[in-house]
């Protein structure tokens, strides 16, 4: 209630991006690592499970977006995370998109952003990953440079694998951000077979091989997503995450005159979570491939929802501006 009544309308003053860059300095504030946890975690009846290899405390995760650059791992794993999804991070650093390019639709319970995926680059990204403590589980997001042309898409998605690799517990393809252009004629299955060729070809010649998936996008037709799931299956991908931001404007409660103002973007929260649970229950139809379920999660009933579709684990970004820093530990409850 403290979050809600008074904390949130406070932040909701001032631009979201300048808010997030200030609430992840806050929370790596020396001491807070230690802190966080006393705060934050609880006692749950959730018990681990062992997926892809690797053994989640908890089912519920950071959607990659929140911590593009993992340097804040730590302070994360503190508010309870299972895990915590890294990026998207690229070859490359490169600036993103114009500011601004953040904007919070209160009205719809939702986020529209067109980042443009702004990080520091591979290399600054490992130099981060190699100071983290916490044992936490940790997922390396990985796509393309913007200046990278779609027939050499493939050898950007290696670099960034190669790069990543001795430092995070499992991949994810990222083909399905609206937010580079022309990113999302990366999930055309011919295109797509070849990334996932060329990062597993490196992936293969690890002592292990790092659990590989791939993210799409909520505004693919049906037909669409079943070629992506038989590709996943044809090559023994250990899994999809459904799903990422969706361009729909439909049944949103903001002014389209507003809407219009903000323009262009994919929008999370509240209006995503009836799609990305159809995503889901579409994937589970087509065989037992494992789902992280991402998209419209703003409470317990939400998160239920997405597990009784099919999701073997869950991730919130959204949920987690709109529910304040306890969000993770009531979902657990």
């Amino acid at each position: 209630m403290l979050y809600k009544n008074f904390i949130r309308p406070l932040l909701f003053k001032f631009d979201p991006e300048q808010v997030h860059r200030a609430t992840l300095r806050m929370m790596t504030l020396p001491g807070m690592a230690r802190c966080l946890p006393l705060l934050f975690h609880t006692k749950t009846t959730c018990k681990p499970r062992t997926l892809f290899g690797l053994t989640f405390k908890n089912p519920i995760g950071l959607a990659a977006g929140f911590d593009k650059e993992g340097a804040h791992i730590d302070a994360l794993a503190g508010l309870g995370f299972g895990f915590v999804e890294i990026g998207t991070v690229t070859p490359l650093r490169q600036p993103g998109n114009p500011r601004p390019r953040l904007f919070r639709l209160p009205a719809d319970r939702a986020i529209l952003n067109r980042m443009g995926f702004n990080n520091n680059g591979a290399p600054a990204v490992v130099d981060n990953l190699r100071k983290r403590r916490t044992p936490v589980i940790v997922g390396g997001n990985i796509g393309k440079n913007k200046i990278t042309p779609n027939e050499k898409a493939a050898d950007d998605y290696r670099k960034g694998f190669v790069q990543l690799a001795p430092y995070v517990d499992y991949f994810v393809i990222n083909v399905s951000s609206p937010n580079t252009p022309n990113l999302r004629d990366l999930q055309d299955t011919g295109y797509l077979s070849e990334i996932i060729d060329t990062v597993q070809n490196e992936n293969q010649r690890l002592p292990r091989a790092k659990p590989l998936l791939v993210k799409i996008a909520p505004d693919l037709s049906d037909r669409q997503i079943e070629a992506i799931v038989d590709l996943a299956m044809k090559k023994a991908l250990d899994g999809l995450v459904a799903t990422n931001t969706t361009i729909s404007r439909s049944a949103l409660n903001t002014d389209r005159a507003i809407l219009e103002q903000l323009g262009s973007g994919g929008i999370s929260g509240a209006p995503l979570r009836k799609r990305s649970t159809e995503v889901i229950r579409l994937i589970k139809s087509r065989g037992t491939l494992p789902v992280i379920g991402v998209g419209g999660i703003m409470n317990a009933e939400d998160a239920l929802e997405k597990i009784e579709a099919g999701a073997d684990l869950i991730q919130i970004y959204s949920g987690l501006i709109y529910n304040g820093p306890m969000f993770v530990k009531r979902l657990l409850r």
